[in-house]
């Protein structure tokens, strides 16, 4: 129905089309705008991010009103995602904060419009994905060197980020913060997360094309930037981190255990030895990860489980419909619920808040949406035969799974610096598969 609604339009508005070279050449601005996006991810402000973002949405509204056969065609996660919108929009609608609500809405809106605008355009031009993969590769780069200074210039923290209380002075570790705003290692640790898989994607891209020198050179930049992830001290990350390595390891041994196993092993038994080295040679990283299993005894986890026991009990006051999305909604209403000197600006959990948010239909709908979409994306890398393919869905999944790893305990995954590279993942995986599924056809 919606796609014989746009055909009209595309009838009707054909002619600007024709008559425009805007227009012409309007899938080259999505292009700009998107990569833009990413790079300029690392040094503008969050207004300045969702900006550009609407740019890329409002010119694929234009291009789709106007070219000829061009319509949208969901895949099954898809429509779960779609099910997670609406809900989100009666969320709002029932809001008793609807003001703060809206703005919350807004940013929803705006990246949700972001992820139409990329999937639409890498469906029409796949070979484009590895630029898509080097732009948050490049940024993820520019963090990396950027936290290397800051830990040799030793930087003092803004606020307090660590609990030093139980901790020897060489036990304090420096947590880098690099330059996305607002300045938070949590914040950077959830960024490298997202786009470290995107340089593995593409030393994997560079290694199946022969590009060897390009490979080294990218094997190295990753392993930095793994190296500054664990500068930035944010033990969610580092839980990321071995989701990332854990599926890099289980997707490369479809390619290398039958005729490279013992290589293979060398691999995986050096990536071991290396991160177990540096986790007994160092106290203040040795310090850090302890402090994950300190339970109650580490003021921080205190802090979470005291903000998680608070949303709880928000949650099941507004079960059915929540209390609208936006972190400034959020402020609002937990402050009746929270515990005296715990003030919080999220759940610290990523599913925990969308239940908080907009209820209980939505968090099953952005389940489905999550499940669904690893579901496929791993039954296309299990069973195609398209290697490069096979690198960019993996280079997604293994991003996105280790995201909603990292988002059991932190909520920066709703930071827009996050958000895009989310839904640039998703769109990856979704171009993919709509190539699949049209040469099927």
């Amino acid at each position: 129905m919606f796609n014989k609604v746009l055909k009209f339009t595309q009838e009707k508005l054909n002619f600007l089309y024709e008559n425009s070279l805007i227009l012409q050449n309007v899938d080259r601005l999505i292009f700009v705008a998107i990569i833009s996006v990413f790079l300029l991810s690392t040094v503008m402000s969050s207004d300045v991010l969702g900006f550009v973002a609407l740019i890329a949405v409002v010119l694929t509204i234009f291009r789709v009103a106007t070219t000829p056969d061009d319509k949208f065609e969901p895949n099954r996660f898809e429509l779960w995602l779609l099910a997670y919108f609406m809900i989100v929009i009666i969320s709002l609608a029932g809001s008793t904060l609807f003001a703060l609500s809206l703005k919350g809405f807004i940013k929803t809106f705006t990246y949700m419009g972001f992820y139409v605008s990329i999937v639409h355009y890498l469906k029409n031009h796949r070979y484009h994905i590895p630029y898509v993969l080097g732009a948050i590769g490049v940024g993820v780069v520019f963090e990396s060197i950027i936290g290397v200074m800051q830990n040799f210039a030793r930087v003092d923290e803004i606020s307090t980020w660590q609990d030093v209380s139980n901790l020897n002075p060489e036990q304090v570790m420096t947590r880098v913060y690099g330059t996305l705003l607002p300045l938070n290692p949590n914040l950077l640790g959830g960024y490298f997360v997202a786009g470290i898989p995107s340089l593995f994607g593409l030393v994997a891209l560079f290694f199946a094309d022969k590009k060897y020198e390009r490979g080294v050179i990218f094997s190295v930049l990753a392993l930095l930037s793994v190296a500054v992830l664990f500068m930035t001290g944010c033990r969610g990350a580092y839980i990321g981190c071995m989701v990332i390595f854990l599926g890099i390891f289980l997707i490369g041994a479809k390619f290398l255990w039958h005729k490279y196993k013992k290589i293979f092993i060398s691999i995986v038994a050096s990536a071991f030895v290396l991160v177990s080295t540096a986790i007994i040679s160092l106290s203040s990283l040795r310090a850090r990860i302890g402090s994950i299993f300190a339970m109650r005894q580490d003021s921080s986890n205190s802090f979470r489980f005291n903000v998680y026991q608070s949303s709880i009990q928000m949650f099941k006051d507004n079960w059915l419909l929540g209390i609208g999305v936006g972190n400034k909604n959020f402020r609002e209403i937990y402050g009746l619920y929270m515990r005296t000197g715990f003030d919080a600006l999220s759940a610290y959990n990523i599913f925990l808040e969308t239940a908080v948010e907009s209820g209980i239909f939505a968090l099953i709908a952005f389940l489905g949406f999550i499940i669904v979409m690893i579901k496929r994306g791993v039954s296309f890398i299990l069973n195609s035969a398209d290697i490069k393919e096979i690198i960019f869905v993996s280079a997604a999944v293994v991003s996105i799974c280790a995201m909603m790893v990292h988002g059991l305990v932190d909520t920066v995954f709703f930071r827009p610096q996050i958000q895009f590279i989310f839904w640039a993942m998703v769109a990856i995986i979704s171009a993919v598969l709509k190539n699949k599924n049209s040469n099927e056809v």
